[in-house]
Order: C-alpha cells, then structure tokens, then sequence
C-alpha cells in the first residue's frame, strides 16, 4: 500500500511558476514510477509527465513540454513537478499517481493516487 499527499498548488497569474510536491508512504517507493495528472471542470483527466521507477527517465504531453519538469527525489520518497509559463489552460486538479506498469500515461494503469491539489491560472 501506498499514500500519496500533494501539496504545492494554487492561484497564480499568467507566465507564471508553481512547484507541486507529493509525498509518498508506505512499502517500495522506489519500485514505483510516479506520475502527474491533471483534471479540468467537466473534462477527463488528463496525462501530464511521468518519472520512470528505475531509469529516471521523464515523458510529458505535448503541451507541457519545455514548461514543466517532473523530478524525484527518493531519499525523501517525494516527486516533484515544477510548472513554469503556467497559462490559463494548466488549471485543474493535480493527482500524483504511482504504477508498477509499464504504460505509463494510462491513468487506469496507476494504483494509487492522491488526493489532488487544485491549480488555478488566471489570464
């Protein structure tokens, strides 16, 4: 089992910065690779980056790439996404997922996931 706690967002203008952090408990951090997601008002949730369990290696959606970065940091059992250029479309709800699979940007292939952490970007 795994917890997952996000922390890290809210109301921030245009061009502007936020970094999420998510806090991991439990058995095998390590074992898992993290992922963000993202949920708007009346859309699905949405893929946003992942870090893989063993390599370290990212993958993001298009539209966030150049502007954002997924990091990890297991000493602290902690992964970390850091939005830069935030524009009005980043808003949502921010989940913080971990998976054991290997199809990473499927969120039905993520066991556990975290409450969420509502990011809002105003024009």
């Amino acid at each position: 089992q795994v917890q997952l706690v996000e922390s890290g967002g809210g109301l921030v203008q245009a061009g502007g910065s936020l970094r999420l952090s998510c806090v991991a408990s439990g058995r095998s951090f390590n074992s898992y690779s993290m992922g963000w997601f993202r949920q708007a008002p009346g859309k699905e949730r949405e893929f946003v980056a992942v870090v893989h369990w063993s390599s370290g290696g990212t993958y993001y959606t298009d539209s966030v790439k150049g502007r954002f970065t997924i990091s990890r940091d297991n000493g602290k059992d902690t992964v970390y996404l850091q939005m830069n250029s935030l524009k009005p479309e980043d808003t949502g709800v921010y989940y913080c997922a971990a998976t054991l699979s290997r199809r990473l940007t499927s969120a039905s292939e993520y066991n556990y996931w975290g409450q969420g952490t509502q990011v809002t970007v105003s024009s």
